[in-house]
């Protein structure tokens, strides 16, 4: 990624990807659902699947992890 990129905050990254989201019109409801799914997936990286340790750091409970994997169809 450019040097430019990397010194915007989180905020200003997030609004580069929903200005094209919008563009493309994609519905808030996916938008949404992909980036949980993207999310949870990358805290299941960091920390090895472990989903006490995932939940944690969602700060959701464990069973609410649970439910979301299946809802959103993310694999174990």
């Amino acid at each position: 990624m450019s040097q430019e990129y990397e010194r915007l905050n989180i905020r200003q990254k997030m609004l580069i990807l929903i200005d094209d989201m919008v563009d493309k019109e994609l519905p808030l409801e996916e938008a949404v659902s992909e980036f949980k799914k993207i999310y949870i997936e990358k805290t299941a990286k960091k920390f090895n699947g472990v989903k006490t340790h995932m939940a944690e750091a969602l700060g959701i409970h464990r069973n609410t992890l649970n439910n979301l994997s299946k809802t959103l169809k993310i694999k174990q």
